[in-house]
């Protein structure tokens, strides 16, 4: 995980537009706007979620402003725009890295910090990241909050707010394939199909599970290690030993097996 703060030479240099994190396995782009963010201040393409109350952007957005900093895919000479810069071929995030953000439509630019400078009010809003989803009937998703709650929400009555979702809410078998975003933002369907953490939190019920929740979550999210190693793409005894140095821990084990969310191995794969 990288993270950029984004900030404006026409300001201070102590003030910060928003946060850029980059998932360098998923590839994925995430942007977190401070609570205190002025729309009037915040790079256009991310003051409409300011004037919406949003503060933490989607995956989609946050990639599509990140493009229109970046030479796009399609120029005409792009093969020797990456030939010049190094690059074998087209990369978002190299890309961005070579003029760390610059552009000619503002005066923005990135600079890279460690998480130890993220402000305590980014860490208290990502204490709302989900662990881990099981799709239930009816349309239901049983969310596993990073806080220990457990929530039921009934995305189905959400479809018509989120019309890019709801080709996943007429189908059991599509609905079934829901993941969890890359380190918790929320859940997706494809890079365009997703819903937030805190729009599920804020939307949903904490109930009691029931067994029939429980069979569901062995049946989606548990894996042996043949299943595991097979995810990642390598051995059994790097799984062992993934285990060993306490990267990856098991639900379960005994001398012939272990059993592991399903998810923490997705997660290792994307981080």
């Amino acid at each position: 995980m990288r993270i950029f703060a984004i900030r404006d030479d026409a300001l201070t240099s102590d003030d910060v537009l928003g946060y850029l994190i980059y998932y360098e396995r998923a590839k994925a782009f995430y942007i977190e706007l401070p609570d205190e963010a002025d729309p009037w201040t915040t790079p256009l393409l991310l003051s409409s979620f300011v004037k919406r109350g949003q503060r933490s952007v989607s995956s989609y957005w946050s990639r599509l402003w990140v493009q229109q900093r970046i030479v796009p895919q399609d120029r005409q000479n792009i093969g020797q725009v990456l030939k010049e810069n190094g690059l074998e071929e087209y990369d978002e995030f190299q890309l961005l890295m070579l003029t760390m953000g610059r552009c000619a439509q503002d005066e923005c630019y990135l600079e890279e910090i460690s998480p130890s400078d993220l402000p305590p009010l980014l860490v208290d809003r990502w204490k709302c990241k989900i662990e881990d989803v099981i799709p239930l009937g009816g349309y239901r998703l049983l969310v596993f909050f990073r806080s220990g709650e457990v929530r039921i929400a009934d995305v189905g009555a959400m479809a018509d707010a989120h019309p890019e979702c709801k080709p996943y809410m007429t189908r059991k078998e599509r609905f079934n394939t829901v993941e969890v975003q890359p380190d918790g933002y929320g859940v997706m369907w494809n890079d365009r199909a997703m819903l937030s953490d805190r729009e599920l939190h804020e939307k949903s019920d904490s109930v009691p599970l029931s067994l029939e929740d429980f069979v569901n979550f062995v049946k989606l999210r548990i894996v042996n290690v043949h299943e595991a190693a097979q995810i990642l793409g390598c051995s059994r005894q790097n799984i062992d030993d993934l285990t060993r140095r306490g990267k990856l821990h098991p639900i379960r084990q005994d001398e012939k097996n272990k059993l592991f969310l399903r998810n923490e191995i997705v997660q290792r794969k994307q981080s």
